[in-house]
């Protein structure tokens, strides 16, 4: 029996369960509370930590800037320096991250569609 476990997918699952590989690898992505608002936040243009942060008012520090490494990690976003002082930190989509954006506009849509709608 193949195993998704805390670091991945063993070969077997891929190789085996390929049709829930997919979206367990995409939820494994996307897992975190803030990676969804994050990447729709990226979507139009590059942002600053500061400008992220004031978006997600309700975020800490700590978990901003662990979501942030995730995400670049899994190469959904790239972290850019400038040289400056001080120095000046910008966030973007990836390609890869940017093939994300379908998904988040999904998300959207529905939620419009049935978020304000009793149930």
């Amino acid at each position: 029996m193949s195993r998704i476990c805390k670091d991945g997918f063993d070969k077997e699952c891929i190789r085996e369960q390929r049709e829930v590989y997919g979206v367990a690898y995409t939820q494994n992505v996307l897992s975190g509370r803030w990676k969804y608002i994050i990447l729709w936040f990226l979507k139009t243009k590059e942002r600053r930590y500061s400008e992220i942060k004031a978006f997600l008012w309700d975020i800490s520090q700590g978990s901003l800037t662990k979501q942030l490494r995730e995400l670049e990690t899994d190469g959904l976003i790239k972290r850019e320096v400038f040289p400056e002082v001080p120095s000046r930190v910008e966030y973007s989509l990836t390609t890869k991250g940017r093939e994300f954006i379908p998904i988040l506009d999904m998300m959207e849509n529905s939620g419009k569609k049935f978020g304000e709608k009793p149930a």
